[in-house]
């Protein structure tokens, strides 16, 4: 029987620890259910499972949870884009201040940081640079080492060009944005995450974890689910690898909004401005130690933000919806952790067949974005509604600011 405690549902698991759900009110669907209780029957898992509002089936683990383990990581838990989150920075400029045709500010962007894929991210790949600038080149120089030391040691985990792709934003769901908040100021927010560089490590150490346990996938609720056992090189070799792909994906985003807000300040687009001092920044695909209840552990986040007391965050909604700058409320029985979006309500295949240009269209109403078929997966509608997301988390953080984008680039 589900019993129910504060703002969360708790969820009995025959043979593993319980899942302590933040549902009520949105879409939770069996699909991931079954994925959180695979998670949840893991014998190095402490204390539960927490699964976040925004919570949908992933591959291999579930997307929106939070695993707290002792003496291990899994490292499909983490996935393969490692270290993706969100950057966002106030500007002094006002929304009445932006030009009434605001394309040519979504192109300025669109110029300034490579995005998409072409040539399945080969040499012309228009997602990467041709001719990196002397800023990235600086970057990638001072993340070069610790790289050349990580595939020393495992060759298989070279990624080509990560040089390349550092300051570039990708494909998927991430995205730059102009938005306006409740105070009508001006905000620019990215979401990327650690590029081709990261996919290679998290998918050469989740097979490495695999193999590590052939013998027990028979014991194991989802192959996938193989861990690395600290004390192992492989577990320390992931750390280390896992570590730097967090870093490489922190100043990926870093790159960007450099990049994004000195095209915006050049030529006569907007009026001269500035920004805050302050910038929010968080991963949500990572793993961290951290300690709980008095306990050391590594502290898994697919999908959700660390929302310590005090601390900020961002939860953005979808092309069309509001996002949020949250403060954390420090909730021990969210591993102090809340959601990272809005989260899927329909597979990208599901939302291809669903909507059509038009729903689109009306959904992104006010928007300077694209409007074609090839963001339908996108689309407003593929995403559950951020309001009742954030209905069902108020005991994991507080709004601090309301925004509404007015430019959205996707890759």
């Amino acid at each position: 029987m589900t019993k129910t405690n504060s703002n969360h549902e708790i969820l009995p698991v025959e043979h593993g620890v319980s899942i302590k759900a933040w549902v009520r009110g949105v879409p939770f669907d069996e699909g991931a259910r079954r994925q959180l209780e695979n998670l949840a029957r893991l014998p190095i898992v402490h204390g539960w499972i927490a699964a976040m509002p925004d919570v949908h089936v992933g591959i291999g683990a579930t997307v929106g949870s939070v695993v707290a383990t002792r003496d291990a990581i899994v490292p499909a838990a983490v996935g393969v884009d490692i270290g993706c989150g969100m950057t966002a920075v106030r500007t002094t400029l006002t929304s009445a201040q932006l030009p009434d045709d605001l394309k040519p500010v979504r192109r300025a962007i669109e110029r300034a940081v490579p995005h998409g894929r072409t040539n399945h991210g080969a040499r012309g790949d228009r997602g990467a640079w041709h001719d990196v600038p002397a800023p990235v080149g600086e970057a990638w120089a001072a993340l070069e080492k610790r790289y050349d030391v990580i595939v020393a040691k495992n060759p298989s985990a070279t990624h080509s060009r990560p040089g390349l792709q550092l300051g570039t934003l990708g494909t998927g769901n991430h995205f730059i944005e102009v938005c306006r908040d409740q105070d009508e100021r001006v905000w620019v927010v990215l979401h990327s995450g650690s590029r081709g560089v990261g996919n290679r490590i998290g998918t050469y150490f989740i097979e490495k974890a695999r193999n590590a346990m052939r013998r027990d996938w028979a014991n194991l609720p989802d192959k996938d689910l193989a861990w690395l056992a600290q004390g192992s090189p492989a577990f320390d070799d992931y750390v280390e690898a896992v570590g730097w792909a967090q870093e490489y994906a922190k100043t990926n985003r870093r790159m960007m909004m450099q990049a994004i807000l000195a095209a915006l300040a050049s030529g006569e687009l907007l009026p001269k401005f500035t920004t805050d001092a302050a910038v929010v920044d968080c991963h949500h695909n990572y793993v961290q130690r951290e300690t709980h209840g008095g306990v050391e552990l590594f502290v898994t986040r697919k999908g959700a933000v660390r929302a310590g007391k005090g601390e900020l965050g961002i939860i953005p909604g979808s092309m069309g919806a509001r996002s949020f700058i949250v403060r954390g409320r420090g909730n021990p029985e969210s591993f102090e952790s809340c959601s990272h979006g809005a989260g899927r309500k329909y597979s990208r295949g599901a939302a291809f067949r669903t909507f059509t240009l038009e729903d689109h269209a009306r959904a992104t109403a006010g928007v300077e974005c694209r409007k074609d078929g090839d963001v339908l997966d996108e689309t407003p509608g593929a995403y559950k509604d951020i309001d009742a997301v954030m209905e069902a988390q108020k005991d994991l953080v507080e709004i601090v600011h309301t925004l509404k984008q007015v430019v959205c680039v996707k890759g």
